[in-house]
């Protein structure tokens, strides 16, 4: 007993390197030019309500923990449509104690103007990372137990993507400090790794995926690699029910170079969600 709280006095009582306390991604949050017409995706294609709003925000449930969120604003000339990626954390406190012990820069904790008490830092490509507390009373919690969509084309929002301009630097802040998990890597064929997909620490399985590139990329290239991946059971049939709702017929599902049934779609600021099935192809 002596020696572990000599060790947790030297330490702080800080968690392991493997052990921070983050639950899974909690939100990503997009700027458009339109909100109606984004609305018109969100909801009219993918099926999902509009679980609040207000002038500045209108946050669609996903599930009960999970949101995708559009907010107005969104420039002519403005090529970057993601505004951040959020993850929850069921400790934001011992979290906060244990970035800063690895060199993260992080934030003093914040109320959000959702009501949840958050931390904010920038990872090395200039992308804006939350990590959110969601807190009694607040916009999301009180979603909590209200019915949702039978409409949703997913339940589950699996992974979301950023751009990483160097391989190194993405690594070793996600995976290195930040103690997410290498689970898949690889490319289009015959051509470098393009894609690397870490797992938060946690029990969901949800993650996130490093979209690298050699160029800066495009305003099309940029909508396409800061997507969010909505896991469904079978593509077919969600392909059939987004074409019924709307969604252009040149729609087509591929098996993609992870083995697994995929489809994109874009709403109308060109901000690409995918979905896919959760098993590979044999």
């Amino acid at each position: 007993m002596r020696v572990t709280a000599l060790l947790c006095i030297a330490s702080a009582c800080v968690l392991p390197a493997a052990d921070l306390p983050i639950a899974g991604l909690a939100y990503v949050r997009y700027k458009v030019s339109d909100v109606e017409k984004a609305r018109g995706f969100y909801t009219g294609i993918l099926g999902y309500n509009a679980a609040f709003e207000s002038p500045t925000l209108v946050s669609f449930q996903i599930n009960e923990r999970q949101f995708v969120e559009i907010a107005p604003g969104l420039g002519q000339e403005e090529d970057e449509r993601l505004d951040h990626v959020a993850f929850e954390t069921t400790d934001l406190y011992t979290l906060r104690v244990e970035l800063n012990r690895r060199g993260i820069p992080v934030t003093m904790p914040q109320t959000t103007p959702e009501g949840d008490r958050a931390v904010h830092l920038t990872d090395p490509d200039g992308h804006r990372i939350v990590f959110v507390q969601y807190m009694p009373g607040s916009m999301h919690r009180k979603t909590a137990g209200q019915p949702l969509s039978a409409k949703r084309i997913s339940t589950h929002l699996l992974h979301t993507g950023v751009s990483v301009a160097h391989e190194a630097h993405g690594l070793a802040f996600w995976r290195d400090k930040l103690g997410f998990t290498e689970i898949w890597r690889g490319g289009p064929e015959g051509q470098p790794v393009r894609y690397i997909n870490l797992k938060t620490p946690g029990s969901r399985g949800d993650y996130i995926e490093l979209m690298l590139h050699d160029q800066p990329p495009t305003r099309r290239q940029l909508g396409s690699m800061h997507h969010i991946c909505l896991e469904v059971p079978a593509i077919q049939p969600a392909r059939s029910e987004v074409l019924k709702r709307g969604a252009p017929q040149s729609t087509e599902a591929r098996i993609g170079r992870n083995r697994r049934w995929q489809l994109n779609l874009f709403d109308p600021d060109g901000t690409r969600t995918e979905l896919m099935e959760p098993k590979t192809v044999d």
